[in-house]
């Protein structure tokens, strides 16, 4: 069962090209890299770097540190219907903690296919309209807030 505690990582480029990966299990929904903590007791980074490197191929322990930083922001969201048979019974909320990953350009991306089936580059702007997530989208556009 999942934990309801999980970590978006915004990943971009310097000059601001969002990644944007499409989801295996729901074609047409798009977003940035997202998962659950492994355990209770795993970091936030940890469970954010290690989802950046199984759903992209990147490894933020090969770049720069401040290429890799946490938002400073957290939410807590409804989980939508449809994938609530992860979590234990009677969950319905989940906590989302947001990361963001700069890059100095664009990078191939190797996704994990039982994930994600898509992946493409997109401008702050498009990138916020095309991700499903509302949650998603803020954080898209907080950026370049800091």
């Amino acid at each position: 069962m999942k934990i309801p505690i999980s970590v978006l990582v915004v990943i971009y480029t310097t000059s601001n090209e969002v990644l944007l990966i499409e989801r295996a299990d729901h074609p047409g929904y798009w977003q940035s890299v997202t998962g659950s903590l492994n355990q209770m007791d795993e970091p936030l980074s940890l469970a954010a770097a290690r989802e950046v490197l199984e759903e992209t191929g990147i490894d933020v322990y090969q770049l720069e540190d401040r290429a890799f930083q946490s938002m400073n922001h957290h939410i807590q969201y409804e989980i939508y219907p449809e994938w609530r048979h992860r979590y234990p019974e009677g969950v319905t909320q989940n906590t989302e903690h947001w990361f963001k990953l700069q890059l100095p350009s664009k990078v191939p991306v190797t996704l994990s296919p039982r994930e994600h089936i898509s992946y493409q580059w997109l401008d702050i702007q498009s990138a916020a309209k095309l991700c499903f997530s509302p949650s998603n989208q803020e954080a898209i556009l907080r950026l370049n807030s800091d």
